[in-house]
């Protein structure tokens, strides 16, 4: 068979992306029905997001509309994230990312929490930093009990590449937040009101020399009173402050990582609920669907499997203790030996 009529035949065997996506779809939603617990979350967020997503639509708000979108293909990520990579996400870790989700995007963006509660993106930042140290904990601590990856950290490097990754996401929203600002004019970086600054900028003689104004109480830009009480800060500390939260969070993670790491086996943690772990063969939706199967089917499968293995075994019993039998017959000459069990 030449190369191009064995790329022909692959082709001819790989299903269409009609079949991969109605397969990725039932798998998916095996998923989501799977945790009683995070089931009834997606739904209910689910529904708040439609009924928010309709009103908006009827409002004329359609960049809302798209937000709402977003909002539920993101809801759909931990269920996709589960199949498509066969790691089990617990129930705990999957509500707080589901409502994480709802909370930045429907409260904050659109029912504009961010500005109502000038601590909602604070809470949310903290959020962030400490579910995406467990993301880059689980990430590492799976290939640590891998059988088919060679990589192996002690606790105290799998508690720093947790804590590093967390920041690094931190750091990429930041940079992301400061190109929707300069590019499209939008206001991601939050300003604040400030009554005081220093800045080389107002130093007459240009030596470097911080010059620093109290008690601002007014600005005027282009002759116009702004009327905001103080000086207007563009961003810089909702950036800092965010990154800050970020921090605390990875660093809470990361201690808590690294205790479970140190004692694991020993007792349980409660730092457990975050951390994923591979799917066993009943919980491999998306196998099962290709294999045209079901949980139950893979369970009786798993059962029929080790009923085999517990028959072999005592077969393998039976075959022991007839040959020790012929060998004790066949030693008449031999003086009898008791031994004490």
């Amino acid at each position: 068979m030449t190369r191009k009529q064995s790329q022909q035949h692959d082709a001819q065997r790989k299903p269409s992306w009609r079949v991969r996506w109605k397969t990725m779809s039932r798998a998916v939603d095996m998923e989501i029905r799977e945790h009683k617990n995070s089931f009834a979350v997606y739904v209910v967020l689910r529904m708040l997001v439609l009924a928010m997503a309709i009103l908006q639509f009827f409002n004329g708000d359609y960049e809302n509309v798209f937000l709402c979108i977003l909002t539920l293909l993101l809801l759909l990520a931990p269920a996709f994230i589960q199949v498509q990579f066969r790691i089990e996400l617990p129930s705990v870790l999957e509500v707080i990312v589901l409502v994480f989700v709802s909370s930045a995007e429907i409260l904050g963006e659109i029912s504009s929490f961010y500005e109502i509660f000038p601590f909602w993106d604070t809470v949310l930042h903290t959020m962030n930093g400490f579910l995406a140290a467990a993301i880059g904990f689980s990430l590492v601590d799976l290939l640590n009990r891998s059988n088919r990856v060679k990589f192996e950290l002690p606790p105290l490097y799998l508690a720093i590449v947790s804590f590093c990754f967390s920041m690094t996401i931190g750091v990429i929203w930041e940079f992301f937040e400061f190109g929707m600002d300069q590019l499209f004019g939008f206001d991601m970086q939050k300003d604040a009101i400030v009554h005081s600054i220093s800045s080389v900028m107002l130093d007459p003689t240009h030596t470097n020399h911080a010059i620093r104004i109290n008690d601002i109480t007014q600005v005027t830009v282009n002759g116009q009173n702004l009327s905001l009480g103080g000086y207007l800060d563009i961003g810089l500390i909702d950036t800092m402050e965010d990154l800050i939260v970020n921090f605390i969070g990875a660093v809470v993670f990361s201690v808590f990582g690294f205790l479970y790491v140190k004692n694991r086996g020993k007792k349980d943690s409660i730092i457990s609920r975050f951390v994923p772990r591979r799917k066993s063969a009943d919980r491999d939706y998306l196998r099962l669907v290709i294999d045209g199967g079901n949980a139950a089917g893979a369970k009786a499968k798993a059962g029929d499997a080790n009923a085999d293995d517990s028959a072999n075994a005592s077969a393998a019993g039976t075959d022991s203790a007839d040959a020790a039998g012929a060998k004790a017959g066949n030693a008449d000459a031999a003086p009898t030996v008791t031994a004490k069990p």
